[in-house]
């Protein structure tokens, strides 16, 4: 039945997005044929034609396909399938374009006579106007579409209906957190009838109010029982040499599996990569989210950004530089060893802030601690050898500005985990587990932690957990929220000293 509904669901998303699409192309060459003053067509074929349905509509919904917007979506988020859709959207305009360009169409050469915007009168072509409105157009309206179809869903769900009753394997901890998890996020409409131990045979007969009809050795007749949507396999570590075993008895029934991984899931990626190798499945379980075109687009924000930084920055730094040649004797850059990506040093720079020594972070070597430094080895609030304008200069983090021409050469990037000092580093990766995670991106100027006031002796652990949610969830995007969120409160922090 539940195979039925979601055919039926599918085929109204089918039907919905061609729709979408539709008035998403008219509206494109709408637009375009009154911006530019073009003729409307004298022929109703052309109707049909110039908006490019019978391009983009067959090609959007195979392009959706394959991005995986036609599958169950229940218990991935809002966010996550508007994301595809964007991605895909952008791809099919792509696509489109590709395909006219092969069958030799002359809308991708047709110049006009439309009006002229001086050097921008290049871009002011039937195809690139019609097919840049189509770029906005289609994301925004079936986006849209989705979210409308999304809250109507959520709101029939909550009234118990259009549920999906699922069974959870495991009664120990790991079950009951998945139970918790989704009943805590009943937009997602799947319900837990009741839970199978992962013991052979048990006596328990109450789990989080909802029963367990007994153990793995009564796995089938329990099936056949009470049969399923869906099943849930939330198996301890310690047993999960069962795990194989289980999903070949699973096969008998058409039921649906999805596997809970007992590891806390701030050591795991936000998505992990399946691939295969000559018949030999690969889990990637954990691999560095800068790889490929990601870490391309990165370099290139980061370019762009220290760049126009130091042009806006610049007469500041140059006050800087000779308020801290005022304050005392010393150099005006101070240089530190830190860690960034991949466990690599480099040499940090930064505006000298105290008295003339030779390592700013703790007294005359950099493994001697001095008494001003804090326990986890930071400079203290109130340390005598800093300057009044160093101080100055820290409050406001003016000193790191210098770090700009580090993110040129490489060494870092502008948004990421702070770096810390090689010594630090390897105290705390045998004494905080998955510290090392924030080693997988280079450090930055800015992060994730540092705009939500987690700057100085904030708590460690709050940020390495803020560091790791970045390394999982990092975007281009996220990295340029980030940085417009840094011109507001990552300045100046009551934990800057």
């Amino acid at each position: 039945m539940l195979k039925q509904r979601h055919q039926v669901f599918v085929a109204l998303f089918v039907v919905a997005d061609a729709v979408m699409a539709s008035i998403a192309c008219y509206a494109a060459w709408s637009l375009r044929t009154i911006r530019r003053g073009d003729a409307w067509p004298t022929e109703w074929e052309q109707y049909i034609k110039e908006p490019l349905i019978l391009f983009a509509v067959p090609i959007a919904l195979y392009v959706y396909s394959l991005f995986g917007l036609y599958r169950p979506m229940r218990d991935r988020s809002l966010w996550s399938e508007l994301s595809r859709v964007l991605r895909a959207s952008l791809v099919v305009v792509g696509v489109v374009i590709i395909a006219l360009w092969m069958l030799g169409s002359e809308f991708l050469t047709a110049g006009g006579t439309g009006p002229e915007f001086g050097p921008l009168s290049w871009a002011d072509t039937p195809a690139k106007v019609q097919m840049g409105w189509l770029a906005v157009f289609l994301p925004l309206g079936v986006g849209t579409l989705r979210w409308g179809i999304r809250m109507g869903l959520r709101h029939i769900r909550s009234r118990g209906k259009n549920l999906r009753h699922v069974a959870i394997i495991g009664t120990g901890r790991l079950g009951q957190i998945a139970c918790r998890t989704l009943a805590r996020n009943s937009w997602t409409g799947i319900q837990v009838s009741y839970f199978i131990s992962h013991h052979p045979k048990t006596s328990r007969r109450i789990c989080l109010n909802r029963p367990v009809l007994g153990g793995m050795e009564e796995l089938e007749e329990i099936l056949e029982r009470r049969p399923l949507d869906a099943i849930y396999l939330a198996i301890p570590s310690r047993f999960a040499s069962q795990i194989p075993e289980t999903l070949k008895r699973l096969e008998r029934f058409a039921v649906d599996v999805r596997i809970i991984p007992d590891v806390s899931p701030r050591y795991l990626p936000d998505s992990m990569a399946v691939s295969e190798l000559e018949g030999m499945p690969i889990l990637s379980y954990r691999e560095c989210p800068l790889y490929g075109l990601g870490g391309f687009t990165k370099r290139l924000l980061d370019l762009g950004g220290a760049l126009l930084a130091l042009l806006l920055f610049a007469p500041v730094m140059v006050v800087a530089a000779i308020l801290v040649r005022l304050s005392g004797p010393g150099p005006i850059v101070y240089k530190q060893r830190r860690v960034s990506l991949g466990g690599e040093q480099f040499e940090i720079y930064k505006f000298r802030t105290m008295q003339e020594v030779v390592d700013e972070s703790g007294g005359s070597t950099a493994d001697q601690k001095s008494p001003t430094q804090g326990m986890d080895g930071w400079t203290e609030r109130d340390d005598p050898r800093i300057t009044p304008i160093g101080q100055w200069l820290r409050k406001t983090s003016l000193d790191e500005l210098p770090q700009l021409f580090n993110v040129l050469r490489g060494d870092m990037s502008l948004v990421g985990p702070r770096p810390e000092r090689p010594e630090l580093i390897e105290r705390f990766r045998d004494d905080w587990r998955g510290y090392m995670l924030r080693q997988h991106v280079k450090a930055g100027m800015t992060g994730w932690a540092q705009i939500n006031g987690l700057r100085g002796q904030s708590s460690l652990r709050k940020r390495l957990q803020y560091d790791l949610f970045y390394i999982r969830h990092w975007s281009v995007w996220f990295d340029i929220r980030i940085l417009f969120v840094t011109f507001f409160r990552g300045f100046i922090s009551p934990n800057a000293h």
